[in-house]
C-alpha cells in the first residue's frame, strides 16, 4: 500500500513538473505572424495604388495575394514549422477575414471635430492580432533541367519597433520530382534552428526589459487644457504630470520626449511589461488606455485612445473618435 501510494506521489509530481515546463515553454515563445515579403508582393503584382489623405501611395493588397494558393501554402507551411517549436501563432488570413467580417476595414477614422487619422491595413492586422514578431517570406523556385531548388528568406521584424530580430536565407538542395513544399520544407530546416536561437535572444532582451512602445499625445483646438497648461501652483504643465505617469508605469522609467508642443507631444523608447499584473498579455493599447483613464479621473478631461499596429497608441485630449 506505501508503495502504491510513493508511486502515484512521483506520478503526480512527474505530472506537475512536465506541465509546469510546458507552459513556461508557452509563454516564454513570442507570438508571430507570418506575411509575405514586400519583395515578393511586389513581384507579383500585389501592391495597389491608395489615396492617403491626398497623397497617392503603394502599399500591398493583401486580400488579392491571398487569393494565391501557392502563398497560402508557403504561409501554412512555415507557420506550421514554427507553431511545432512552441511558437503561438497568429494566421494573416484568419485575421484578415476577422477584419472583414467585422467591417473594421476603411481608410480612416474621424473623430466628432472632424479630425482624422490615416490607419494602415497592416496596422489593423497587428492590432487585432498583436504578434510580437511578424515573419516576411520570401522565396524563388529554381531550375536545372530536371531538377529543382527553392531559394529562401525570413526576416523576423519587431512588430512594435520594426528592429531586425533575426533573419535566415539559402538555397535548399536541388531535387527530382518533389512539390514546391517539400523543397521549401527540405531548405528551411538547415537553417531553422540558428534562425530559433535568433529569434529566442531577441525575445529574452524583451522579457528582460520590456516591450518597446511609442505614445504619442495630441489635443484638439477645443480642448479646456493644452499640454502646456498649468495644474498647480508650483507652475507644473500638464505635459510634466504625463512625463511624471509615463515613469511610473513603464519598465525602469524609461521614454525620450522627441516632441513637445501645447498641442503635439511624441515620446519614444517607452518600455512595457509583457504581462500585466494578473498575467494576461499588456499592449500598447493597454498602456493607452490606462493614461486615458487617469487623465479622466485626474483633470476630468475627455479622451480617446486608439493603437497603430502594436508598437504606438495614440491618445486624443479633448475629443472622441467615433
Amino acid at each position: 500500500m506505501k508503495n502504491r501510494l510513493k508511486n502515484s506521489s512521483i506520478l503526480a509530481l512527474l505530472f506537475l513538473i512536465t506541465t509546469s515546463l510546458s507552459f513556461s515553454q508557452a509563454v516564454n515563445k513570442p507570438s508571430i505572424m507570418v506575411f509575405p515579403d514586400d519583395v515578393w508582393m511586389n513581384s507579383n503584382g500585389y501592391f495597389k495604388e491608395v489615396d492617403n489623405q491626398g497623397v497617392k501611395i503603394m502599399v500591398p493588397d493583401y486580400t488579392k495575394a491571398l487569393l494565391n494558393v501557392e502563398l497560402g501554402q508557403v504561409i501554412t507551411n512555415i507557420g506550421k514549422m514554427m507553431s511545432d517549436r512552441g511558437y503561438p501563432l497568429e494566421i494573416l488570413s484568419q485575421t484578415l477575414k476577422s477584419l472583414q467580417d467585422a467591417e473594421a476595414i476603411k481608410s480612416m477614422e474621424t473623430s466628432e471635430e472632424g479630425n482624422s487619422v490615416a490607419v494602415s491595413l497592416k496596422d489593423k492586422l497587428l492590432s487585432t492580432a498583436r504578434p510580437h514578431l511578424i515573419l516576411y517570406v520570401s522565396w524563388n523556385v529554381n531550375k536545372i533541367g530536371p531538377k529543382k531548388s527553392v531559394t529562401f528568406s525570413i526576416n523576423a521584424i519587431d512588430a512594435g519597433t520594426n528592429k531586425s530580430a533575426g533573419s535566415a536565407s539559402g538555397t535548399g538542395d536541388e531535387l527530382i520530382g518533389v512539390s514546391m513544399l517539400v523543397l521549401l520544407e527540405t531548405a528551411v530546416l538547415s537553417y531553422i534552428d540558428n534562425f530559433n536561437a535568433q529569434l529566442m535572444t531577441y525575445f529574452d532582451e524583451m522579457v528582460t526589459k520590456g516591450r518597446e512602445i511609442i505614445l504619442e499625445i495630441q489635443v484638439f483646438e477645443n480642448s479646456p487644457k493644452k499640454l502646456n497648461s498649468e495644474i498647480n501652483e508650483d507652475g507644473d504643465e500638464l505635459s510634466d504630470d504625463i512625463q511624471k505617469w509615463m515613469k511610473a508605469n513603464s519598465v525602469n522609467g524609461a521614454g525620450t520626449v522627441q516632441t513637445k508642443t501645447s498641442t503635439l507631444m511624441k515620446i519614444t523608447g517607452i518600455r512595457i511589461p509583457l504581462r500585466s499584473e494578473d498575467g494576461s498579455a499588456f499592449s500598447a493599447d493597454d498602456f493607452g488606455t490606462k493614461l486615458r483613464k487617469y487623465m479622466r479621473k485626474t483633470y476630468q478631461l475627455p479622451c480617446s485612445s486608439y493603437p497603430v499596429g502594436t508598437g504606438k497608441t495614440v491618445l486624443v485630449i479633448g475629443g472622441k473618435s467615433q
